[in-house]
């Protein structure tokens, strides 16, 4: 079955690929939502139902897609300079608009216009945004994933300096400025543990290698800064295998149903003595995905 607090998640990002025209992926998404179990029927036959219509309308939508992504650096700098100027004329019109974005982060659950409203927020001037979301990024119950989401922002909009977090019962400390913006500006060991995945189920299980790879970058956002996060950068193979391993495991339990711990343990060589940072790892992506321990 599908994690219970990703299902949203999911659904937020099909909304966000329709909007912004990337038929492909919606294509590659909803292919895979289609294969997990343990959904409402409903939800198997709205999933079905646009597929179909994507498949039918846009046939050459996942060529175009591998084509766009090459193209898409170059875009970048123009879309954020037409994003920037769109949100300053916003603002002239509605000279409130600036608080009414933050007031939708701070108080309305986390949506598509949520992260719409980040992104529109950090094209603005001024300093009170900065210290509006500043302040708030710190309180604790924020949806890690918006916590982090909201860093972002800060660090797009310029601010420096430290920040302190509650996450659970740790308080962390994250430099703003070392705030990654996309997946590459993660230190390479974080791209490392699925890579390991991917040599296991890239070629005979692409549908478990699509979902660790959301999953994982969905698990790092969260824990991003805390002390799970600083093992994982230790960058020795055991812990790198040990991740990859409670990942693989995680995500074939959801999807097939079935638990074969050891031979999963065995597949990614993590021997006996590692086995109880094995399922540490594995706690921790099962209770981020919402599964009963």
């Amino acid at each position: 079955m599908l994690f219970p607090k990703t299902l949203d998640y999911y659904q937020i990002q099909l909304t966000v690929m329709l909007e912004s025209e990337r038929y492909g992926e919606a294509i590659e998404l909803l292919r895979f939502l289609l294969q997990c179990q343990g959904q409402e029927e409903r939800h198997y036959e709205e999933w079905q139902s646009l597929l179909d219509w994507l498949e039918a309308a846009f046939p050459y939508a996942l060529q175009d897609k591998y084509i766009n992504e090459s193209q898409a650096y170059e875009e970048d700098i123009g879309e954020q300079e037409m994003a920037r100027q769109l949100a300053n004329t916003k603002l002239q019109e509605d000279p409130e608009y600036a608080g009414k974005l933050l007031h939708r982060v701070m108080h309305e659950p986390l949506s598509e216009a949520t992260l719409l409203a980040l992104e529109q927020l950090s094209h603005f001037e001024g300093d009170e945004v900065d210290y509006a979301l500043t302040d708030w990024v710190q309180n604790p119950g924020i949806h890690p994933i918006l916590q982090f989401r909201t860093l972002q922002t800060l660090r797009r909009r310029g601010v420096q300096g430290a920040v302190e977090l509650k996450r659970g019962p740790q308080n962390i400390v994250v430099e703003i400025d070392n705030v990654p913006l996309q997946n590459n500006d993660f230190p390479s060991q974080i791209a490392q543990v699925l890579e390991r995945v991917a040599e296991h189920t890239e070629t005979h299980e692409p549908t478990l290698y699509y979902f660790a790879q959301e999953l994982w970058e969905q698990f790092i956002m969260s824990v991003y800064g805390s002390e799970a996060y600083y093992a994982i950068l230790s960058g020795e193979d055991g812990i790198l295998d040990l991740w990859a391993g409670a990942l693989h495991q995680t995500v074939s339990e959801t999807l097939n149903g079935t638990r074969n711990e050891e031979e999963t343990r065995a597949m990614y060589g993590i021997t006996e003595s590692m086995r109880f940072q094995f399922e540490q790892a594995y706690r921790m992506l099962n209770g981020f995905a919402g599964k009963p321990q």
